[in-house]
C-alpha cells in the first residue's frame, strides 16, 4: 500500500517545529534583550535544523532502494536531531520559562520605575509653581517698596519706561511663565511636547508590563532608564532660565528609576531547565518524532539481516 507522502503527523511536526522554534525566539529575545532580528535568525535556523532532520529521517525510513545506506543515514539524523533538540532545549527554550517564572518581581521593580518616572513632571510642575509664586511675590514687595529701597525698584527692571508697574508686573510673569512651560515641555495640540511624548511613552511601557508582552517587556526595561535620564535634563535645563534678579536651584530631582542592570540579568542569566520546560520538551520531541514513529517501512527492508550480512544470519541458522 502506497503511504501519503504528506501526512496528518507531518503537518504536526512542522507545527510543532515552529512552535519550538517561537519559544526559542521568546528566550533568545529575553537573552539579548530585544534584539529582534537576532532572535529571529535564531529561531528560524533552530526550526529548520529540527524539522530537516525529523523529517529526513522520516523519508529515509520508508525508502523503497539502498537499504542498509538510508538506515545508517537514519540513524545518523535521529541522532542529530536529538542532541540538537537537546542543546536547543538548554539554550534559549528553556530560557524562556526561566525568565517567565520571575515574571512577578520583574513587573513589581518595572512597574515601581515606571511610576517614578511618571512623578517626574509632576514634581517639575510643583517646582516651576513655587518658584513662580515666590518670584511674583518678591516683584509684589518691591513695587511696594520702590519709594525707600528705590535701587532694589530699579534693579529688578521696573523704573525704565512709562508703563504702570502692574503691567510690567503681568508682564514678567508671563515671560517666566513662558520660560519654565516652553512649548518643548508641553504642547496639547501637537502632542510632541516632552511631556506628552514621555506620559505615551510610559502608558505602553505600563500596558506591556502588566500584560506581560515578552517582546515589549524587554525594550521597556532596555529602554525606561535612559529614556528617563534624558527626560530629566530636558527638565533640568528648561529650569536654568533665571528672571532678573532672581535667585533659584535648577530643577532637583532624586527620585529617578534605579539602575536596571539587576533587573536585566533576570534575562541575561542562563539557568538550568524547569520542570516545566523538560516536560514541554519532551511532549514537543514526542510530536515532532511521531511522523518518524507512524511511518512504516517499505516491505522489502530486510530487517537485521540487512545490518549483520547474509554471512551471519547464515551462521545463525546453523
Amino acid at each position: 500500500m502506497n503511504q501519503s507522502k504528506f501526512s496528518l503527523a507531518d503537518v504536526l511536526t512542522i507545527l510543532t517545529a515552529l512552535g519550538f522554534g517561537f519559544i526559542c525566539f521568546l528566550g533568545t529575545n529575553f537573552y539579548t534583550l530585544g534584539n529582534v532580528p537576532k532572535s529571529i535568525t535564531v529561531a528560524l535556523i533552530i526550526t529548520i535544523l529540527l524539522f530537516s532532520t525529523a523529517f529526513g529521517a522520516k523519508i529515509l525510513k520508508r525508502t523503497s532502494i539502498n537499504f542498509k545506506t538510508c538506515f545508517i543515514w537514519e540513524i545518523a539524523l535521529l541522532i542529530v536531531f536529538t542532541l540538537l533538540f537537546v542543546f536547543f532545549t538548554y539554550m534559549p527554550f528553556s530560557h524562556y520559562f526561566t525568565v517567565s517564572a520571575k515574571k512577578s518581581e520583574i513587573v513589581s521593580k518595572v512597574q515601581t520605575s515606571i511610576t517614578q518616572a511618571e512623578s517626574m513632571f509632576p514634581a517639575y510642575e510643583l517646582y516651576a509653581a513655587k518658584r513662580i509664586t515666590r518670584y511674583e511675590s518678591m516683584l509684589k514687595s518691591v513695587i511696594r517698596a520702590k519709594i525707600p529701597h528705590p535701587t532694589n525698584y530699579r534693579n529688578y527692571g521696573f523704573a525704565n519706561g512709562n508703563v504702570s508697574d502692574e503691567i510690567k508686573l503681568t508682564h514678567k510673569m508671563g515671560t517666566m511663565n513662558a520660560n519654565l512651560f516652553p512649548t518643548n515641555y508641553s504642547d496639547t495640540t501637537t502632542q510632541k511636547g516632552i511631556k506628552e511624548v514621555a506620559t505615551n511613552w510610559l502608558l505602553q511601557a505600563k500596558e506591556a508590563t502588566e500584560s506581560w508582552k515578552p517582546i515589549g517587556i524587554t525594550n521597556v526595561v532596555v529602554d525606561i532608564e535612559t529614556k528617563s535620564n534624558e527626560w530629566l535634563s530636558i527638565l533640568v535645563e528648561i529650569s536654568k532660565s533665571r528672571e532678573r534678579c532672581e535667585e533659584s536651584i535648577d530643577f532637583p530631582y532624586d527620585d529617578l528609576p534605579e539602575s536596571f542592570d539587576h533587573i536585566k540579568q533576570h534575562f541575561t542569566t542562563v539557568e538550568k531547565p524547569s520542570g516545566t520546560s523538560l516536560f514541554f520538551a519532551f511532549l514537543m520531541w514526542v510530536l515532532m518524532m511521531l511522523s518518524w514513529f507512524v511511518t512504516k517501512r517499505h516491505t522489502k527492508f530486510p530487517g537485521f539481516k540487512l545490518l549483520f550480512g547474509t554471512s551471519q544470519a547464515s551462521n545463525n541458522e546453523l
